[in-house]
């Protein structure tokens, strides 16, 4: 292994020669490895009766979480991980709610706001290695029963969102053939997510690998294609047959539904982000996090600007916002309403459409897979720290959450509540008890991250015994809490005055709001479960459970760094 190699978590941070502080690792993540390389190729990869066994240690570490994830995993679930329908349909919602500047505008804000709560994660992620782990820093740094409060919103966030997404998967199909019953696809793609979660962490792993360089390829190739479409090289015939520049800037505007516009495509623009904070939580199953994650982390920088802001920017230019394909008829995705199937067919590219139609079912079926990893593992870490029934702790031998992975999946068949009448109403209501989930979840890892650091530096710590630090350090966490309660407070006025006048009744109200009172009521539930509340800074323990580093691979590392052509080292500390 190379230098280079052994250090990358020191990028972009300094450390002291001296010698290195006492750390109090647990022993579990070895014997986690051990445990489970020692069984063979059937029972490692969960495909006989025997992996389905308790793990000796599974009961009482979540350290024995199985540890496959590679860093090329890592990387691709930083930067393409999250990427669905959000982006490829929701953005024509957005588009046609706030305009081409709005959604820039928004979506760059946004993006700011997951930059800065995505390295606070990874510096925490770093010095404390524990599955859940927005959830359990909470619970560390903040305040017990808030973090208990989190952890089951967590919970409840990716169990409705699994039936959404089947259902997705169903109508996205019905674009090729509408007459079979939703009913059959969202029963396949049910069993292809339970297949897929056979295999455990290397089955979402490689799931997500995969399809997430299939979603980075396509949009890339759109761009490439929406540049040439502005520029006027479409086919003859088309509308981008001649330039095309920025007139719909111009006419119909670049902006729409005034300030009521401006929150609503705020709210969409954070909800598009939803699942960024996966790569933290699968940080807990890399055989070593500490040489993937910050590499992992800085390339979410560059999604957010080359896939979302770019790509968003082009749609802007070359969709009007009162296209009357953005509206759609059906309440949770159209997929001839996704702007980038629209610049397809208006370019008369044949075929586009079926592509990207392939790209939004590949992807929504990834966030389908995503939604069982994130809610089980979060459910585990609520179990083994005594927040949920003991049951949920059980993890077999090839190191599957089995229980809490079972309890995920369980909720899968909701979907086939939208074949009723009433379905869609049920749904929606579903969707409102989790639509606020992910804003309290990034909030409260830059609270921790703050918190955190007021605590380090109490207990007689210094910011260079942290191998890798925040860009921003607890400023920056300060601008991200800061963003997401002004997120809130955009949902808020939104849900009371919607895009489309007037005010909002009391059903339209909690259908955008419902959330907040129920991570309320989960709060006070975990008061009075666990009877702690705000944690002072001399009550917060920052040093128990932390991982011990190899300061010498850093600060060889460092020292060839330092010893690099400048562009050369601006490459490592941006990209490595």
């Amino acid at each position: 292994m190379s230098d280079a190699e052994k250090g990358l978590a020191g990028v972009g941070s300094s450390t002291p020669d001296k010698e290195a502080p006492p750390t109090f690792a647990s022993a579990a993540t070895e014997t986690s490895v051990r445990a489970r390389d020692k069984e063979d190729f059937w029972t490692r990869n969960g495909l006989n009766l025997r992996s389905f066994q308790m793990r000796d240690i599974g009961e009482s570490s979540i350290d024995s979480l199985d540890r496959t994830m590679k860093k090329r995993h890592m990387h691709m679930i930083a930067i393409g991980g999250s990427i669905g329908a959000g982006f490829f349909v929701g953005s024509g919602n957005a588009l046609r709610t706030g305009g081409p500047g709005t959604l820039l505008i928004d979506f760059a804000i946004i993006g700011v706001m997951m930059f800065n709560v995505v390295y606070a994660l990874g510096e925490l992620a770093v010095m404390y290695p524990v599955s859940g782990g927005f959830y359990t820093y909470s619970t560390r740094f903040i305040d017990p029963s808030w973090g208990f409060a989190m952890g089951w919103n967590y919970v409840m966030q990716w169990a409705v969102v699994l039936p959404l997404e089947l259902t997705v998967c169903s109508l996205t199909i019905g674009y090729w053939n509408s007459e079979i019953s939703v009913a059959v696809w969202i029963t396949i793609f049910w069993l292809a997510i339970v297949l897929i979660n056979i295999f455990g962490t290397l089955g979402y792993a490689e799931e997500e690998f995969w399809s997430s360089c299939l979603k980075l390829g396509a949009i890339v190739v759109f761009m490439i294609i929406a540049l040439v479409m502005v520029c006027g090289g479409g086919p003859k015939g088309s509308r981008y047959d001649e330039y095309w520049g920025a007139r719909l800037w111009h006419n119909p505007g670049a902006f729409a539904n005034g300030f009521r516009g401006f929150c609503s495509v705020f709210v969409t623009a954070a909800f598009s982000f939803s699942g960024t904070e996966l790569v933290g939580l699968a940080a807990a199953e890399a055989r070593n996090p500490v040489k993937s994650l910050p590499g992992a982390i800085k390339q979410v920088f560059w999604r957010i600007t080359l896939f979302y802001i770019l790509g968003l920017f082009f749609i802007g230019l070359l969709i009007a916002y009162d296209d009357e394909n953005l509206l759609g008829a059906n309440p949770y995705v159209n997929v001839n309403a996704s702007p980038f199937v629209l610049v397809g067919k208006y370019g008369n590219l044949k075929g586009y459409d079926d592509f990207m139609n392939v790209i939004i079912l590949v992807s929504v079926l990834s966030i389908g897979v995503s939604s069982v990893y994130g809610g089980s593992r979060c459910l585990t870490a609520l179990a083994q720290q005594g927040y949920a029934p003991k049951i949920f702790s059980y993890i077999d031998r090839s190191g599957r959450p089995l229980v809490s992975v079972l309890f995920i999946i369980a909720f899968g068949p909701l979907a086939y509540i939208n074949l009723s009448a009433d379905g869609p109403t049920v749904f929606d209501w579903l969707l409102a008890l989790s639509g606020l989930a992910a804003l309290f979840t990034w909030g409260s890892i830059c609270l921790a991250h703050i918190r955190f650091r007021r605590a380090w530096k109490y207990h007689g710590h210094s910011e260079d015994e942290i191998p890798f630090k925040a860009v921003g350090g607890v400023y920056g966490s300060y601008l991200g809490l800061a963003l997401n309660i002004l997120c809130l407070i955009a949902q808020l006025y939104v849900a009371i005055c919607p895009v489309g006048g007037g005010y909002n009744n009391a059903e339209g109200f909690f259908k955008s709001y419902l959330a907040l009172p129920v991570v309320i009521v989960f709060w006070i539930g975990g008061f009075f479960w666990k009877r702690t509340g705000w944690l002072r800074t001399e009550q917060i323990d920052v040093d128990s459970g932390r991982r011990e580093i190899d300061w010498d691979e850093i600060n060889a590392y460092r020292a060839k760094l330092a010893a690099m052509p400048s562009w050369k080292r601006w490459f490592h500390t941006l990209f490595i």
